[in-house]
């Protein structure tokens, strides 16, 4: 059965009193509320009777300060602020600067009387110029309105530069431009115009690639340094420099060209520096053996010459011996340069044994043997007197020995 139906508990489930108290009045709920927060902020209760229309506006009223109260000091805490490290916090007021701040925990007077810009001095910052690696305009590739560009040669050429750069006055970054990024760009290109348009082709895709980046780099920073950008240019990056896709692939035949000339001139030096030294070696080994021959014409000319002359002096002294003398040492020399041999015959018998090939001076190995006729360079060995043996030829024998003891006696 209900609480509420004929013959029920009249008993409330939900505030779990019984009827005999009745519903809740909510008037006196209001007034016990105000009462509680009367005593709370100051007022003081008078046990629950009337109050005066005077009374019941001291609540509100001290309400109203406490909040005011609330808001200036919520107001003064939002004036502290941290400026990380890497970072310079820029104070301004009422939008005029006064002061650059560190890192650390910092106050100033809250806005809109002064505010804080944060600018983060370290960050590396860049911008792409000819090309965009993400963007809007191309997920990737180059931009031609910005890369082609006339060199001075009347060339086009497609040039990609990326910037990179970081602040290194916060207040002028802040003060003097009003879109850094965008002056930063426009001046690249007008640098990036001007160098190129002062240089052939060749040079900007071969061996210019560093002196370019340079030049391009110091324009930068001298037009930002004149417009006090209070910003620094850490490098220039030629990201790529090619001629326009048209013809590239002429321009890839010339360059192939080029690159074969250049490895036969390396190799045309390289063979000139094998065989120049070698050659003024072998002239320089010419000119030396050519000073030997020579100190040994001119040092044998001198012995000879002095030679004779102290021959001669000895055969003013004896002319007889020195002229018999001379002719044994001629005559030496010549039959040492032939095959005879000479036999004393006297007191011998009439059989004779020649051992030729013991007695002929044989020639060394590898050599080609002479004519027995032609000369020998080695002399006779002289027979002993033992080897001596006679034949039956004693009139040749006596008449060689008279034809010699007459040449002797001449």
């Amino acid at each position: 059965m209900s609480w509420n139906e004929p013959g029920g508990d009249k008993k409330d489930p939900w505030s779990g009193r019984g009827d005999q108290n009745g519903p809740p009045d909510l008037d006196e709920a209001i007034r016990s509320l105000q009462e509680k927060l009367g005593k709370i902020f100051g007022g003081g209760g008078n046990g629950g009777g009337d109050r005066s229309p005077a009374d019941s506006g001291k609540p509100m009223k001290n309400i109203g300060l406490i909040a005011a109260g609330a808001a200036v000091v919520l107001w003064v805490i939002s004036g502290f602020y941290i400026v990380d490290e890497g970072n310079h916090g820029v104070e301004t007021r009422f939008g005029k600067y006064i002061g650059i701040t560190q890192s650390g925990l910092h106050w100033h007077i809250p806005a809109p009387i002064e505010q804080v810009n944060i600018v983060n001095v370290k960050q590396q910052r860049f911008i792409e110029v000819g090309y965009r690696s993400a963007g809007s305009e191309q997920a990737s590739g180059s931009v031609p309105k910005e890369a082609l560009m006339l060199t001075k040669d009347e060339n086009y050429v497609d040039v990609r530069l990326a910037v990179q750069y970081q602040v290194k006055d916060a207040k002028d970054f802040i003060f003097n431009i009003v879109n850094p990024a965008a002056t930063l760009k426009q001046v690249t290109e007008s640098a990036q115009r001007g160098v190129i348009g002062g240089s052939t082709m060749d040079f900007v895709l071969t061996e210019g690639r560093s002196e370019i980046v340079t030049q391009i780099k110091k324009e930068i920073q001298d037009v930002m340094d004149s417009y006090k950008s209070g910003i620094q240019i850490t490098s220039v990056n030629l990201q790529d420099a090619q001629p326009p896709e048209q013809v590239q692939n002429a321009f890839a035949d010339a360059i192939k060209a080029r690159e074969d000339e250049q490895r036969l001139i390396n190799e045309a030096e390289a063979y000139s520096n094998d065989v120049v030294p070698k050659a003024r070696g072998a002239a320089a080994r010419k000119l030396q053996e050519a000073e030997g021959y020579k100190e040994q014409v001119i040092a044998q000319a001198e012995g000879e010459a002095s030679r004779f002359t102290k021959l001669y002096t000895e055969y003013s002294k004896a002319p007889d011996i020195t002229r018999k003398r001379l002719y044994i040492e001629s005559m030496e020399s010549v039959f040492s340069e032939t095959n005879t041999v000479m036999i004393d015959v006297k007191g011998g018998n009439n059989m004779v044994y020649l051992p030729l090939d013991k007695l002929m001076p044989h020639k060394p190995s590898g050599q080609p043997q002479n004519n027995p006729i032609q000369s020998s360079s080695e002399s006779v060995p002289a027979l002993a007197p033992s080897q001596a043996v006679a034949t039956e030829e004693h009139s040749i024998d006596r008449a060689t020995s008279r034809g010699r003891d007459a040449r002797g006696r001449q």
